[in-house]
């Protein structure tokens, strides 16, 4: 848009004509003096051009610039917003690290349907389901009791077999710095190095039960509905330590027993705490 020569009404210094623009300043001749302003923004209060066809052809770029800056700032605001929920959740996430007391119940057992199998052993995460009803359903649910402390144990069993042969395909330390709590998603990811996979004859001689035991109903073995249970400390205690055994390459071995070890650590378990295995299944 050439504006050069165009004659202007500034609301201060009168009649003027155009000698100078760019895509963000322009110069204007007055009678006394030049003067620079912001271009086009000049033009939204205090300045006035004679051409209409240039004027509303001006207004229409006045009008985009508008609407750009507009978005501009709601995309900054957005922004804002979002270093606020990260630092309010960086708070959060410091004081629950801080304040953390180990509970006695912070292992999860998951149930995985075939197609979760080779999901949660290739990618190394669960998802824990969503709210079924009241004000959050739909919601992802919030595995509240897993902390640093926790792993997850992956099982699976076949529709037609009985629930008492429920095998352990696996088992992993959660993310180093996960909390529960802090979980939108509800999906639990795994620890960078503690994951353990079972091969089909591991998992056949690993079976869920009996290490679980209901201790309501301690000679039932039923799982019910939902993906996943919370379940004893030391009863995963007895699932590591089990698997160190059963583990014979040297390399595996080695990392099943590093894996006990950090996780008994994590856990405030000595291996003197740890009892026989006295699941439902060796109680019938």
């Amino acid at each position: 848009m050439n504006l050069i020569n165009k004659k202007v009404t500034h609301n201060r210094f009168g009649l003027g004509s155009i000698v100078e623009h760019n895509e963000s300043s322009i110069e204007i001749h007055f009678e006394s003096e030049n003067k620079k302003f912001v271009f086009p923004d000049v033009f939204e209060k205090h300045l006035k051009l004679h051409d209409k066809n240039i004027a509303n052809s001006l207004e229409k770029i006045i009008q985009k610039k508008a609407m750009e800056r507009k978005e501009e700032e709601r995309k900054k605001e957005e922004e804002r917003a979002r270093q606020r929920k990260k630092m309010e959740l960086r708070l959060e996430y410091e004081k629950l690290m801080k304040n953390h007391k180990l509970h006695p119940q912070s292992q999860m057992v998951f149930w995985c349907d075939t197609e979760e199998q080779h999901q949660s052993l290739s990618e190394w995460k669960v998802f824990s389901g969503e709210i079924k009803s009241g004000n959050n359903k739909g919601k992802p649910n919030k595995p509240i009791r897993l902390h640093q402390n926790s792993a997850v144990l992956l099982t699976e069993i076949d529709s037609s077999m009985p629930e008492k042969d429920r095998r352990i395909l696996g088992v992993y330390m959660v993310k180093e710095g996960f909390i529960g709590k802090l979980c939108e998603d509800g999906y639990i990811p795994a620890h960078s190095t503690y994951r353990l996979q079972l091969t089909e004859q591991e998992s056949e001689q690993m079976l869920f039960w009996k290490y679980y035991v209901n201790e309501k109903h301690p000679h039932k073995m039923t799982w019910n509905t939902g993906k996943y249970r919370y379940f004893d400390n030391l009863w995963m205690a007895q699932i590591l330590l089990d698997i160190v055994s059963l583990k014979s390459e040297p390399k595996e071995r080695e990392l099943a027993q590093q894996f006990f070890e950090h996780f008994c650590k994590m856990n405030q378990i000595s291996e003197q705490d740890i009892q026989e295995p006295n699941g439902a299944l060796m109680r019938n």
